[in-house]
């Protein structure tokens, strides 16, 4: 599944092309990929067509068009989420279509021109959305990209991402130091810090050298805090390697790929040597699916 970095190297790409664009038409190929969109495709054609976008917002891995509101309107966007291998790309109207097309969105740009958003997606886990925005909990803007204190409301339970100005340091040290659970179920827990899945998850552990399963209660403030730095770091890293492509499920808006698979430390690089000690990393199962570690420089930790 497209992590932060992935998500926003989708975000930096539309968002050009979709500020200030009006929705000229909507077709919708395949009906389960507006499965959040409850009032069906023909609602999400006639309330989307003829409406300006006013840019593209992300938060974690969720990203959003707002459109401009008219009078007496309550504020609405365009909720995207890639799920396992949604795809948000950028085509011109005469282009082939591609081969997973789900949703295509016709734009007219007073800059640009005319230009399509193809919403692709192999295994239809992903979907687009009309949702209402409401004001963030805390104030600050809703996500990356925007200055507005709104966020959709199917996202306002989410997280803020390492990379959000408005992310608390302290005030996730704090909520993660008072659970009892394993780190790395604490780093993929979206409510408690967004955007980080399982490569980013593992590559920030091997960095900080910190087991999987080392539990938050037994952790210490300034160890939580080197960990926190590590994400930020891997994600920054990834961010600027367009994110990372195993397969071409995963593309940017003009269908390239990201590189950063080249830079992996631990994720997916079992038997071959720890770049850190020598050690072979080990892959083993965690919570269907697979962590990956390095055996000497994160050892498990003993039991309470």
């Amino acid at each position: 599944m497209p992590e932060l970095p992935e998500v926003e190297v989708v975000r930096a790409g539309l968002e050009p092309a979709v500020t200030g664009a009006v929705v000229a038409g909507v077709e919708v190929l395949e009906p389960r990929s507006l499965r959040r969109h409850l009032a069906g495709a023909d609602d999400f054609e006639a309330r989307l067509v003829g409406r300006r976008l006013t840019g593209a917002v992300r938060r974690g891995k969720f990203l959003w068009l707002p459109v401009e509101p008219r009078d007496g309107e309550a504020p609405v966007a365009v909720l995207g989420h890639l799920g396992m291998s949604g795809q948000l790309l950028l085509r011109a109207p005469g282009a082939e279509p591609d081969r997973q097309l789900r949703v295509r969105l016709a734009l007219e740009h007073p800059e640009h021109g005319d230009l399509v958003v193809a919403f692709a997606d192999q295994r239809i886990f992903g979907s687009l959305a009309l949702d209402p925005l409401e004001p963030t909990a805390d104030g600050a803007a809703g996500g990356r990209g925007t200055a507005a204190a709104l966020v959709p409301q199917h996202v306002a339970h989410i997280a803020r991402d390492p990379l959000d100005p408005a992310f608390d340091d302290d005030a996730v040290v704090a909520r993660l130091l008072r659970r009892r659970t394993g780190i790395k179920r604490a780093l993929l827990d979206q409510t408690l810090v967004s955007g980080i899945g399982n490569i980013y998850a593992d590559e920030a552990l091997w960095a900080a050298r910190l087991h999987a399963d080392a539990t938050t209660d037994r952790l210490r403030g300034p160890a939580v805090r080197r960990l926190l730095a590590e994400v930020r770091l891997v994600l920054e890293r990834a961010l600027a390697d367009g994110g990372t492509s195993f397969d071409a499920q995963y593309v940017n808006v003009n269908g390239a790929s990201g590189y950063f698979s080249q830079r992996l430390n631990a994720y997916g690089q079992q038997g071959r040597p720890c770049p850190r000690c020598g050690t072979p990393i080990v892959r083993e199962a965690f919570m269907n699916r697979s962590s990956h570690r390095c055996p000497r420089c994160q050892r498990r930790p003993r039991a309470a």
